[in-house]
């Protein structure tokens, strides 16, 4: 798929922008770390090369940041990994067409399943994956912010034992 430089330049000012907002908001403005990101981030203009699995850990990591406090502590021993697409196994197992069908997974026994009585058998995990995720933001023009936060907040949806339809009509009354 090919997107004309104009339309990637727009799409630039508005991840810029959003960014931002999101990072003042979160009182980071003028710290270090603001600085950082913008001096170092590849998803800013003149979008040289797409945005890297590092830069997509730091936009994942500021959504993470903006979930309240009181669901995060639910979620602190979930582990959020950022990869191209899903493995092979992955793609198999929910009969993919295509590895760009999957934005984003979450791996594990949700709250609503587990009890003190349970063995842990292995990490809870949300997957987050960077080539669909890019391929739906040039496709959509949404701020990158936006879907990243969007999918991480539906996969950990899925670690409190909320399905798909449940996250739908949820979604439909904010």
């Amino acid at each position: 798929m090919r997107h004309d430089r104009a339309n990637l330049y727009r799409a630039a000012d508005r991840v810029k922008q959003a960014a931002v907002v999101e990072l003042t908001a979160l009182g980071l403005r003028d710290s270090a770390y603001y600085v950082d990101l913008m001096a170092r981030s590849a998803i800013l203009p003149p979008y040289r090369v797409a945005p890297s699995l590092n830069d997509l850990e730091l936009i994942a990591r500021e959504a993470y940041a903006t979930i309240p406090s009181e669901l995060r502590n639910y979620v602190n021993d979930v582990v959020i990994q950022v990869t191209d697409f899903p493995d092979d196994d992955t793609a198999e197992d929910l009969d993919l067409e295509s590895p760009f069908d999957l934005l984003g997974l979450y791996r594990g026994v949700s709250l609503d399943q587990k009890t003190t009585f349970d063995a842990p058998q292995d990490l809870d995990m949300i997957f987050l994956y960077r080539r669909p995720l890019l391929d739906y933001w040039c496709e959509s023009g949404e701020d990158l912010h936006h879907i990243v936060r969007h999918v991480l907040v539906h996969e950990i949806g899925h670690h409190f034992g909320f399905s798909d339809d449940d996250m739908e009509r949820i979604e439909a009354q904010l």
